[in-house]
């Protein structure tokens, strides 16, 4: 079945899905609630560098990461004038990366849960003198659930199988860079074809487990249910 690398590998790829899908509800939510309420002329720009991702080759987007990371790219320079190491083939680097190719998975449902939300609740909170910090917390959070569950399953499940990006930034080293993606292209290589499909196998259950979870729940919302 599974090896001890492999164990060691899916562990990683956990930890890394949930930082990654953290840290993006995190700076993800404000940044969503503006893009949903600003009228900027200018937002389509930010709104085309989020979704960037979806349409550009992960090697890509992780060659110029490593690029950027590395000890000759700017961030890299960087660490090495405060005293820290290069970012580039560390579980650091993989973070960072993680969160700018998963990016698009939840700003973009966060996004339209606030959008779906319209004026009028928030109007009639402000009525009730209501501050837009209250607003927020009190109206736009909680009208906006569905939202925020799609947006955490889509950029977990999205961050699972991750491989251009997390190879080109972290490399394959083992028990800290190599994630399952990585260690079923392995196996594969290796012709251990046993070893990749169990990994395989259990990857595409847990995608299909996510994505009956987002259906189920965006089902039980349109019917005016409550969680």
């Amino acid at each position: 079945m599974f090896t001890e690398a492999d164990l060691t590998a899916l562990a990683i790829t956990l930890k890394l899905a949930l930082l990654t899908t953290l840290i993006l509800l995190v700076l993800g939510t404000p940044f969503a609630w503006w893009l949903s309420r600003s009228r900027c002329r200018l937002k389509f720009l930010l709104e085309a560098l989020v979704a960037l991702p979806l349409v550009l080759p992960p090697t890509v987007l992780g060659f110029y990461l490593l690029v950027a990371l590395g000890p000759n790219g700017p961030a890299g320079e960087l660490m090495q004038w405060l005293g820290v190491e290069s970012l580039a083939f560390t579980f650091t680097g993989l973070v960072i990366g993680s969160v700018i190719y998963s990016m698009p998975f939840v700003v973009q449902p966060l996004q339209n849960a606030f959008s779906a939300i319209g004026s009028r609740p928030l109007d009639v909170a402000a009525t009730l003198r209501a501050s837009p910090l209250d607003r927020f917390f009190s109206v736009a959070i909680p009208l906006a659930r569905p939202g925020f569950f799609s947006a955490a399953i889509l950029g977990f499940a999205h961050t699972l199988g991750e491989f251009g990006v997390v190879l080109m930034i972290g490399g394959n080293i083992p028990g800290e860079t190599r994630v399952i993606s990585i260690a079923i292209y392995d196996h594969v290589e290796a012709l251990e074809y046993s070893h990749a499909h169990w990994l395989s196998g259990l990857l595409l259950l847990i995608s299909f487990i996510m994505l009956i979870t987002v259906y189920a729940l965006n089902r039980h919302f349109r019917l005016g249910h409550t969680p």
